[in-house]
């Protein structure tokens, strides 16, 4: 297929599988890792596919693993993932003065998913100078921290490296060599430095550009900000509060003994980690089931349209919460802030909300069949995680099949590029048909 008679929903989709592709190749090679075998197919294209849609669910310790120029290969995956193909490309254009046409405006504009075709270049020269300002600042501050332990060069690559993984809700680390492998951050879980930045990052990642470019143009006037800004942001504070308290009170037993900060910095980064970013200070394998639940919930959730992060998004939560409190009290629109959102947009919701649950459910069942002496908490948090493109994991990545792993691939991919979106990719052409059917009574609840 050419790829101008192609939709922007196929194009976008094909660019993840070239920049899967590409990644999966260099990471064969010799040079990639340590051993100077070369990875295996399986493990560079899983590693690949989670570096590019920006999970963080692995099958080998990325440090311990891999070369530095295989490192730099994931980073690289990580940013071109998180921030998007198409911004870069678009960026890449505008630095050498090339003409943005209107397809590929179109394209940029179903990348980041806004609806503001007027501004998209000047948005996106926002995203990508924001992006890099952003992650050089985290770089900065998180070297303090290693430098002293690793040196100037060292110390400064590991907070590149992380500061990236953050902002851009990856889940890679590096911690492998000094904390064991597979042990992301939990040696920094009392370190208030580590885990307020990458907080920070994560949360500033999660919001979307969309919100950024709202809260750029309006600062603190909150009457101006467009409604997509306000559902995001209430939403946001309203999940990090609750699921703070909620990780706390789960969590209370596990943390006996520490001190009232501790247990605060550990509780603050359970509740934003799954959304959707995948490190981890707490060891995923210890929490309570009821952690685990909510963790799944949140990883559901996840972040909002048009950010770094996966999950249904905010909004579709958000849409769907006021649907079902516009039935409870016979309400005949569904609104907010004073704005009425149109039907349309409850639908959309339904549907990828159901859509993401039956696939996660679906593959959940599937490993249960291959691998029976799995707990079903701990798998049912694999595929979740998975589909969400968050990378929390009880440590059972490594234990699964080759076809197992090939489930969870597919899972990343669908959650990256949406599962929604690659349905009308597959089934773009669609006919409306010349009449309606006959309507018919269906009993309901």
């Amino acid at each position: 297929m050419r790829l101008k008679r192609m939709s922007n929903v196929q194009v976008i989709a094909l660019g993840f599988l070239a920049l899967i592709a590409a990644g999966t190749l260099l990471l064969c090679l010799p040079i990639a890792t340590r051993d100077g075998q070369g990875a295996s197919l399986k493990d560079a294209l899983f590693t690949a596919t989670s570096a590019s849609c920006v999970t963080g669910l692995v099958v080998q310790d990325t440090a311990v693993y891999w070369t530095g120029f295989g490192q730099i290969i994931i980073l690289s995956l990580i940013q071109i993932g998180g921030m998007g193909f198409m911004t870069i490309a678009t960026m890449l254009l505008l630095v050498l003065r090339q003409r943005v046409g209107i397809r590929n405006r179109e394209r940029m504009i179903e990348s980041i998913s806004t609806a503001d075709s007027g501004s998209i270049l000047p948005l996106t020269r926002k995203i990508f100078i924001g992006t890099i300002a952003i992650e050089i600042i985290g770089a900065l501050v998180l070297s303090i921290r290693f430098i002293p332990m690793l040196g100037w060069g060292k110390g400064l690559w590991y907070g590149l490296f992380h500061s990236i993984s953050a902002f851009c809700n990856a889940g890679f680390d590096l911690m492998g060599p000094f904390t064991g492998p597979y042990s992301s951050l939990t040696s920094y879980a009392n370190d208030p430095l580590v885990v307020l930045v990458m907080t920070g990052l994560i949360t500033l990642g999660g919001l979307g550009y969309w919100v950024w470019d709202d809260l750029w143009h309006n600062r603190f006037h909150w009457k101006r900000y467009r409604l997509q800004t306000k559902l995001v942001l209430t939403i946001s504070a309203v999940l990090t509060i609750a699921g703070t308290l909620l990780f706390w009170l789960l969590e209370r037993e596990n943390m006996a003994g520490q001190s009232a900060g501790e247990q605060a910095l550990r509780s603050l980064f359970n509740a934003v980690t799954p959304r959707t970013a995948g490190f981890s200070t707490t060891d995923a394998a210890t929490l309570t089931e009821g952690s685990k639940l909510l963790t799944i919930l949140y990883m559901f959730i996840g972040g909002s349209p048009g950010s770094t992060a996966g999950g249904i998004k905010t909004t579709t939560f958000a849409v769907l919460v006021l649907y079902v409190f516009a039935e409870i009290t016979h309400r005949r629109e569904v609104n907010a802030f004073g704005r009425h959102i149109r039907e349309s947009y409850h639908r959309r919701a339904a549907s990828i909300a159901l859509y993401n649950l039956l696939l996660a459910i679906t593959a959940g069942l599937l490993l249960c069949a291959l691998h029976s002496d799995l707990p079903l908490s701990d798998i049912l948090l694999e595929t979740f995680s998975a589909i969400g493109t968050v990378g929390m994991s009880t440590g059972i990545t490594r234990q699964l099949g080759e076809v197992c792993q090939i489930i969870l691939i597919l899972l990343m991919y669908l959650g990256r590029v949406g599962s929604i979106s690659f349905s009308l990719a597959i089934f773009e052409k669609r006919t409306r048909p010349p009449v309606s059917q006959p309507a018919e009574t269906v009993i309901i609840g």
